[in-house]
């Protein structure tokens, strides 16, 4: 692997919930046991039936393909009955971006996600997750090496908290307050999960749920090639184990979440011993207690663990719960053990990730143990070759199937009201494996890329199935949607736009390399880029360093770098970006204050390079995306549309994200609120 990849790769671990009240503060003030299951509507009322299938970066371009094959016969039903069109997305067409515009019924101006990265101007530059925030606490009680809060009188300390930065009204308090009930499975764009005023709301979160490591998802692998040291990678940590009669010696460390009880946080650890036969081609694992038998190519069970948090002498230590499945990859010559990253225990959740907060505990009574990170197809132990190709493919078929038994149980607990279901696998297994060209593929061979391109339009025809199911489930009695948040494309170049900002003159010194680190001098710099898709004017009065002054000199700069960016062209004279957007022409609301002055969007085929996220500069703007991420989104809006079907016909001509939402109110009767600018889908007026 290039260290440009191990660069990025570790920007994409930024792009984790930083924003995240620590396990220790929950299980040491839990209110879980004092929450309501489910308050319902009153009692006797009935409402309309609206199943909301969100299937995560649906393309139309792909499906009306498969379509025009036959390969997915019960969308196509739906389009022909006059349910189906292409479904505007977000600028820029982000999925936090996205689901927040689809949960508002209203733009970037009304949400104020504008990316997945934002910057504080008034510490120029310092980025951070856009769509949820840790406060610190206040107070605390400090003994020996400990410093604990006690959040009852009359300390009455505070416990830090995490803040969904998510503004605006989501658009269910409206059936909350109707007394008409919704219940969401792996939304998106809401962790954690906005309260319900009026008890007949549900809500599982989805994108942007951390591990018990508090990050987008940490796997943990063993392997006799491994450093000696353990390495952190972008998404990872790699140890090495080493066998003394087939027996690991000294015994493995399992990474918990942080003792925050101490007043040097440090992580957890649980200790497990593999005992391998390579004859048989089998290990057992020992763990707290427990022993787990693994042939070579299989997966164990969902493992609860047990990690203690200390406490001072004269109180008894704290233990929450995680989760965690086993992969037993090779046995011999090179052992190879993959641990998923800890996920919070549904059954004694450490975090708050429902609302109300024991629903995850109702779902796992039925259902048991099963995955709650907000990612949960490994990508990223495929990008850093932990996996195989067919491993990683495996890893997300085992997701699939959780979320399809979670499906079975949403349908069997849904009455009446609204049910929102969301699926994860047509957008990261695209982003693994999608490529619809005769390119070179950045990473596989022309034939291998083939191979699973058709391995992930499996995938569609899964979905597919889902829809006919619904469908035959409902018929007439329920209004069905089906909706993507946007589509996709291949991922062959990136373009670095602080580089190119750097090289034409709008950053300086001319030799810096990195926004992060005083690297950039802002006395020369008039412009940066941050995130995927967004520039920013260093502008007086706004930014701390501010040099170029509002009015005049702002417009013609702006009008400049329009000019430039669009002019921009790849190897052969291909055009890289199809429109810079002003974000004072396409934004309006009350939530702008944190907006990026344009919007880069681009081409099909490009996208802003991993180094550009988080504003590190390399050589040249231009060059090959050499990772297995091999296919994005992030594009212009007009590139990558997402999809909209229904059993009912769809009668507004080019649909958006926005109209969900006023479509949802208006089939139960409610008046649209002035804050959603989006229309009925379902009326022509």
């Amino acid at each position: 692997m290039t260290d440009s990849n191990k660069k990025s790769l570790d920007r994409r671990e930024f792009l984790k919930q930083s924003a995240i009240t620590t396990a220790a503060t929950v299980a040491l003030g839990s209110a879980l046991g004092s929450q309501k299951l489910y308050a319902g509507q009153t009692a006797g009322a009935k409402h309309p039936k609206v199943v909301i299938i969100g299937i995560d970066g649906m393309d139309p371009r792909l499906t009306e393909r498969m379509m025009q094959a036959g390969q997915l016969p019960n969308l196509d039903k739906l389009r022909g009955k006059g349910g189906y069109s292409r479904l505007g997305t977000s600028t820029p067409p982000q999925s936090p971006v996205a689901w927040a515009t689809f949960i508002n019924g209203a733009g970037p101006g009304s949400h104020g996600i504008f990316d997945f990265i934002h910057r504080n101007p008034k510490k120029q530059y310092a980025p951070f997750y856009s769509a949820a925030e840790t406060v610190g606490g206040s107070g605390y009680w400090e003994v020996g090496d400990h410093r604990v809060q006690l959040n009852f009188w009359p300390f009455s300390h505070k416990s830090p908290e995490t803040i969904l930065r998510r503004k605006g009204t989501p658009f269910w308090d409206y059936l909350d307050e109707a007394a008409i009930s919704s219940t969401f499975y792996d939304l998106p764009a809401n962790y954690p999960p906005s309260p319900s005023k009026h008890g007949n709301h549900r809500c599982l979160s989805g994108m942007g749920t951390p591990d018990m490591l508090g990050t987008y998802g940490t796997y943990q692998h063993f392997a006799e090639d491994g450093p000696a040291r353990t390495k952190n990678e972008g998404g990872g940590k790699r140890s090495m184990v080493f066998f003394e009669n087939e027996t690991s010696k000294p015994p493995l460390k399992l990474i918990g979440p942080a003792d925050s009880f101490l007043k040097k946080s440090k992580p957890t650890e649980v200790e497990f011993l593999v005992h391998r036969d390579t004859e048989a081609r089998a290990a057992v694992i020992e763990i707290q207690d427990q022993r787990i038998v693994l042939e070579e190519g299989q997966w164990s069970r969902w493992v609860k663990i047990d990690f203690e948090l200390s406490m001072p002498a004269l109180l008894p230590n704290k233990n929450i719960s995680g989760i965690c499945r086993f992969f037993l990859q090779e046995v011999g010559p090179n052992f190879r053990l993959y641990i998923t990253p800890v996920n919070i225990d549904p059954s004694e959740p450490a975090m708050v990730i429902t609302q109300p907060p024991r629903f995850i505990e109702q779902v796992s009574d039925k259902l048991g143990l099963f995955y709650t990170a907000g990612f949960q197809e490994d990508h990223k132990a495929l990008s850093n070759k932990v996996f195989t190709e067919d491993e990683f493919a495996a890893q997300a078929d085992l997701v699939l199937q959780e979320r399809l038994n979670l499906l079975e149980y949403a349908i069997n607990d849904f009455d009446d009201g609204l049910l929102f279901f969301y699926f994860s696998s047509t957008d990261l297994q695209a982003h693994m494996f999608w490529w619809d060209s005769e390119d070179k593929h950045p990473v596989r061979s022309n034939d291998m890329a083939k191979k699973y391109f058709e391995h992930f339009k499996g995938v569609y025809r899964k979905m597919d199935d889902v829809v006919g199911d619904v469908i035959k489930r409902y018929g007439d009695s329920a209004t069905v949607i089906v909706m993507s948040d946007h589509g996709f494309a291949n991922f062959k170049r990136q373009f670095n736009l602080n580089t190119w900002l750097r090289n034409n003159g709008y950053l300086g010194p001319a030799d810096c390399k990195a926004l992060l680190g005083g690297d950039v001098d802002w006395s020369q710099t008039r412009a940066y880029g941050l995130g995927i898709n967004g520039l920013y004017l260093n502008l007086k009065g706004r930014e701390r360093d501010g040099i170029v002054s509002p009015g005049p000199q702002q417009e013609h700069l702006i009008a400049e770098l329009i000019e430039k960016l669009e002019a921009v062209r790849d190897e052969g004279g291909t055009p890289v970006i199809r429109k810079v957007h002003r974000s004072d022409n396409i934004y309006s609301g009350p939530a702008t204050a944190l907006a990026p002055d344009l919007i880069v969007g681009y081409y099909r085929g490009y996208r802003a390079s991993w180094d550009t996220c988080l504003g590190n500069m390399s050589e040249t703007a231009l060059s090959d995306n050499k990772s297995a991420w091999s296919a994005d989104h992030c594009a212009d809006a007009a590139e990558v549309p997402g999809v909209i079907f229904s059993n009912k016909p769809i009668k507004t001509a080019a649909p958006t994200l926005a109209d969900i939402a006023p479509s949802v109110l208006t089939k139960f009767g409610l008046k649209v609120p002035p804050s959603m600018t989006g229309r009925d889908i379902f009326s022509t007026t």
